[in-house]
């Protein structure tokens, strides 16, 4: 990321563009907003719910250049380790871009391409003139990726002290360190087997990013930052995780959608293992809507690497509840659905 220094929040309820991120200390105003962005609990008995009446997610066909061009060369598929590096260094690479400076530049290239009279140049000129203007749109003028009001919509409620977070597949980590803002003092562990997202997307996540919490001795509000939480990163396979069960809240963040039906149930176990009969399993996918099937489509090479579904809320919930978890909360925000959910 861009920035090192810790900047102080001017005060809670601010909001502010950053050069590659949005930071946002604001709460609802009142529940007219909460409504337009946030919907909880709308289905009222999950056993009700069947796939005949809902349908299957929707998978993304549209692969990134980068993993149909490695197939071609090797003859063979790309490998689901490599296709993760490929997948976290570029969306790396686009978390950490100066994105005005950015648009700026991509403007003045596609101004050039028109005077070379070569489509191709031109094609590829408009492409990366649009993806920029998407991700400014939907990253930093809409926060829709991080979304931390509407994380801390769906991540309320908890009956926690003091947690012990897991995050399985945690990349940078953001929706723990939202957590632990949240229900703080507690231990945050995350695991990727992909080391660049340790010394990476960890690493360099801004320092200067406010997470809005409570204060564990106030009541109050709190702005939390990164070197606050106390947090251990694992580079492992969830497969190979040596704890029992042990955490309060297991948490996962669009990692359901990146296995085929055949592997649900396993998926789901790997949240399951790790809990304490008391805890909590927080999940999150991306949802299946038309503005979101447009986005992976436009940003098939930034983010189309590996096998991808985009779900509805209830066909997420429907793969919880039939593999035995207790739906607690549920709901979806801008661009991603979350659930709550307790083990059987």
């Amino acid at each position: 990321m861009l920035e090192t220094a810790v900047q102080q929040p001017k005060s809670f309820g601010q909001t502010e563009m950053r050069p590659s991120y949005r930071m946002d200390l604001r709460q609802y105003r009142d529940r007219k907003e909460y409504e337009k962005f946030v919907k909880v609990n709308t289905v009222n008995d999950w056993s009700t719910v069947t796939w005949k009446d809902i349908g299957k997610p929707y998978e993304v066909t549209s692969f990134s250049k980068e993993k149909t061009e490695w197939e071609q060369t090797h003859g063979e598929m790309l490998p689901v380790h490599t296709s993760w590096t490929m997948f976290n260094q570029s969306f790396h690479e686009w978390f950490s871009k100066d994105v005005p400076a950015e648009i700026g530049d991509k403007k003045n290239a596609f101004l050039k391409s028109l005077t070379s009279f070569k489509p191709s140049e031109v094609k590829t000129a408009l492409g990366d003139y649009v993806r920029i203007h998407l991700w400014n749109y939907v990253h930093r003028i809409q926060d829709g990726i991080w979304d931390p009001r509407g994380k801390r919509a769906l991540f309320e409620g908890l009956d926690v002290l003091k947690p012990r977070i897991l995050f399985l597949g945690a990349a940078e980590g953001y929706e723990a360190m939202q957590l632990s803002a949240m229900y703080p003092d507690g231990e945050v562990v995350m695991v990727d087997y992909d080391p660049f997202c340790r010394d990476a997307r960890f690493a360099e996540f801004p320092e200067s990013y406010p997470f809005l919490g409570k204060n564990s001795r106030t009541g109050g509000d709190k702005v939390y930052y990164k070197n606050d939480f106390n947090i251990s990163y694992v580079v492992d396979d969830i497969r190979n995780l040596p704890y029992g069960r042990e955490f309060d809240i297991v948490l996962s963040v669009g990692l359901l959608e990146h296995f085929p039906d055949s592997m649900k149930a396993e998926v789901v176990e790997w949240h399951r293992k790790f809990l304490k009969p008391s805890g909590y399993i927080v999940m999150t996918t991306p949802r299946a809507q038309m503005r979101s099937k447009l986005y992976y489509e436009i940003m098939a090479d930034v983010m189309n690497h590996t096998y991808r579904e985009l779900m509805t809320l209830e066909q997420m919930g429907l793969y919880l509840h039939e593999n035995g978890l207790e739906i607690l909360r549920h709901g979806y925000i801008k661009v991603h659905n979350g659930i709550v959910a307790r083990a059987k």
